[in-house]
């Protein structure tokens, strides 16, 4: 092996799809016992860049070497073969199966012919207690925190005898400490020789953790500079060539009739468990109205209700004083609720749609998309450019897939046909989560203008910085209940200690 050789190079990396050029001509080098962050827009060609080094996608030219030496990478099975190890931004594990079962799988260990499962508990535990990943071996996946799922698909990795990791959005669904949490293992991790790719649209975390940052636009590496000399602002400029406004501008607002009036709604979950207790609140039209909490605690039952998602058990739902409680989502949506939910791919999007259709899903029975029962698609398609156009979605046209975007102009194409629906009602739930810095200003100035339009909006968010940068009113949910109303003033502390039952909120002023 060449002296000082890097743990991973890449070297003119070229990917095209059709007349798209997802990566142009890209290097990329990666040291042991380094964490290095990759850093650009929505479509910047960070994913497809990963994804040809984990052997999902063949480079049209480059050339790949790990240790000094040039290798091919045809397979996820060769890449883990060379010690590649790849954690997905949506998770790749069995839900029934434990997290032991998870992490072995397909490399079972044996005694004789007959699967030694205490063997694998047993080899899971060491590598548990080897670096910080705190797991229960034994556990159901289906029953454990989404922290705890980031961690055995590390093990995973780590069991495979991965020396390079790549953590593809490792944050984006965790809380502000199980991101804590993953920050300590990854330290433990690089001060044991593994060298990190960390892909993330969070700056502030990058600077948190990286060694080195990488930024691509546009397909293109655009510099690698150390995280030390870094600043939030100096790495938004390279991401997106130009000034970022990463603070939100907003006039007063002047909140007018009720939108949303909720009253003592009782909600249950999945399990049959009271997920939302009692909960009453109103949002005005020509206001934001956040919600405040822990994941977990009631939120996702909550908008499901209001979006007539979830049948509620008890309590009252009202827009623009029409009771839609209980009523369904075509009668909630006829009534002018808009809802940009939380999971894009599971209930934002048909992934098998095109790009049209998924933005005519709110719109296409009623003119000017539907006469007489009868689609129009030169209509769609129409509505559809202009819309694309507008909210800035990349890496396709309006008869492209809306699988084959990238999760972040996937959330814009959610974004796009809910705003443009007209609403009365608009459910925010986590509008922003997996948006680059550009793409979280944009969508952070376009609810400000629909406010300011005079529509009603509720912000569900788990980014304090968010909550407090748009909302007029804060309300803080704890388990299942409404605990305290704060200003937009209030300070992250006076939230935390809410948030987690410590005490009441103060009156918004």
């Amino acid at each position: 092996m060449p002296a000082e050789a890097p743990a991973l190079e890449l070297r003119g990396i070229t990917k095209r799809f059709g007349p798209v050029v997802a990566n142009d001509r890209v290097d990329f080098d990666l040291k042991r016992g380094e964490v290095h962050a990759l850093l650009g827009e929505n479509g910047a060609g960070k994913s497809t860049l990963m994804s040809i080094l984990y052997g999902l996608y063949r480079p049209d030219e480059g050339e790949i070497r790990i240790d000094g030496e040039l290798v091919g990478v045809d397979s996820p099975a060769k890449a883990i073969e060379l010690g590649i190890g790849m954690v997905h931004q949506h998770f790749m594990l069995v839900q029934v199966m434990t997290v032991t079962e998870n992490i072995v799988l397909g490399s079972e260990p044996r005694r004789g012919v007959l699967l030694d499962v205490r063997e694998g508990s047993r080899r899971v535990r060491e590598l548990s207690d080897r670096y910080g990943l705190e797991v229960d071996p034994d556990a159901v996946i289906e029953d454990v925190t989404v922290g705890m799922q980031q961690r055995a698909e590390i093990l995973k990795a780590l069991y495979r005898d991965a020396r390079i990791l790549v953590l593809d959005e490792p944050t984006a669904v965790l809380t502000a400490q199980e991101t804590e949490e993953l920050f300590q293992v990854l330290r433990a991790l690089r001060d044991a020789g593994v060298a990190i790719v960390f892909i993330s649209h969070k700056l502030g975390e990058v600077l948190e953790i990286a060694d080195r940052v990488t930024v691509l636009r546009r397909g293109r590496r655009i510099d690698t500079v150390p995280a030390a000399a870094a600043t939030e602002q100096s790495l938004a400029r390279l991401m997106v060539g130009r000034e970022v406004l990463l603070s939100v501008e907003k006039p007063e607002g002047r909140p007018a009739a009720p939108a949303l009036e909720v009253e003592d709604l009782r909600v249950r979950d999945d399990r049959g468990l009271e997920a939302v207790r009692g909960v009453s609140l109103v949002v005005r039209a020509g206001e934001i109205v956040a919600l405040a909490g822990v994941d977990g605690n009631g939120q996702q039952e909550l908008v499901e209700a209001i979006a007539g998602l979830r049948h509620p058990e008890s309590g009252r739902i009202r827009v623009d004083g029409q009771e839609v409680s209980g009523t369904g989502v075509r009668h909630t949506s006829d009534a002018g609720v808009a809802h940009i939910p939380e999971d894009r791919q599971l209930r934002g999007l048909v992934l098998d749609f095109t790009l049209a259709e998924n933005l005519a899903l709110r719109q296409y029975r009623t003119a000017p998309l539907s006469n007489h029962g009868w689609l129009s698609i030169g209509r769609m398609t129409s509505q559809a450019r202009s819309l694309l156009a507008e909210f800035d979605v990349r890496g396709g046209d309006p008869g492209t897939l809306a699988s084959s975007l990238s999760g972040g102009n996937q959330q814009k194409v959610c974004v796009a046909r809910e705003i443009a629906s007209n609403p009365r009602l608009l459910i925010a739930h986590q509008p922003t989560r997996g948006l680059d810095v550009g793409a979280i200003e944009f969508v952070h100035a376009r609810l400000v203008a629909e406010r300011d339009k005079g529509r009603g909006i509720l912000l569900v968010s788990l980014e304090s910085d968010e909550v407090r940068s748009l909302a007029d009113r804060i309300l803080v949910i704890y388990e299942g209940a409404i605990v305290g109303e704060f200003p937009p003033e209030a300070s992250e502390e006076e939230l935390g200690v809410a948030m987690t039952g410590g005490g009441p909120g103060q009156a918004a002023a």
